[in-house]
């Protein structure tokens, strides 16, 4: 082989770490110059490392990737990015963790009829599987939902004299930001407060007090 041979990392947010898919580049001799890291937020797919890639592989070169879902997020993406750097850009791709899929090897009809094959079904099978952990995790959320389970940042307790200010603010004898003030908390926060809690005055309720 005559050309460079590359790497490509894709972690699909930044919580995730990398590692691993590194290593395994490492040991086939990619050098850390030549790997391309990237780390989307999830809600995007602009992959900018890998379009750097693309506009760096020439002819020749040849791309190691651990998996072929570090592609793209679903069938027709990996197929299409297949397409791409083996057609358009003429590149070699070996897949780690399938030998199977390493165009270096079995460039004869059957050979590429039996990578076009694999690449199909494996590609299908990671599309599946992601579909099917986005329906597990609903279905988890959903259930820890109905047994009363509460996302998001947990509740601030009230401070100790939020009742006696919220007294004075409604006789008029503190105006909204001196309340605030005294409640070490945004302006808009305590008139939000100051509403949810008034009937807690009369006597009817006894909540847990938190905001």
């Amino acid at each position: 082989m005559t050309g460079k041979i590359y790497g490509y990392v894709r972690v699909s947010s930044v919580e995730q770490n990398e590692v691993r898919q590194l290593e395994a580049l490492k040991c086939v001799g990619v050098l850390r110059k030549n790997i391309f890291v990237d780390k989307q937020s999830g809600k995007d797919f602009e992959r900018p490392k890998y379009k750097r890639l693309v506009k760096k592989l020439k002819p020749g070169d040849l791309l190691y990737i651990q998996s072929i879902d570090r592609l793209g997020r679903n069938y027709i993406e990996i197929q299409e990015q297949w397409r791409v750097l083996t057609k358009d850009k003429h590149v070699d791709i070996a897949v780690i963790d399938m030998p199977l899929l390493d165009t270096r090897s079995g460039k004869d009809l059957l050979g590429t009829f039996i990578a076009d094959l694999v690449l199909q079904i494996l590609s299908f099978v990671a599309q599946t599987e992601r579909e099917h952990i986005r329906e597990r995790q609903a279905q988890g959320i959903a259930a820890a939902k109905s047994r009363g389970v509460r996302f998001g940042r947990p509740a601030k307790e009230l401070p100790s004299n939020f009742y006696e200010v919220l007294v004075k603010w409604q006789c008029h004898k503190l105006s909204s930001r001196e309340a605030a003030r005294e409640c070490n908390m945004p302006v808009t926060t305590f008139l939000y407060k100051a509403k949810k809690y008034s009937n807690v005055l009369k006597g009817t309720l006894n909540p847990v007090l938190r905001f």
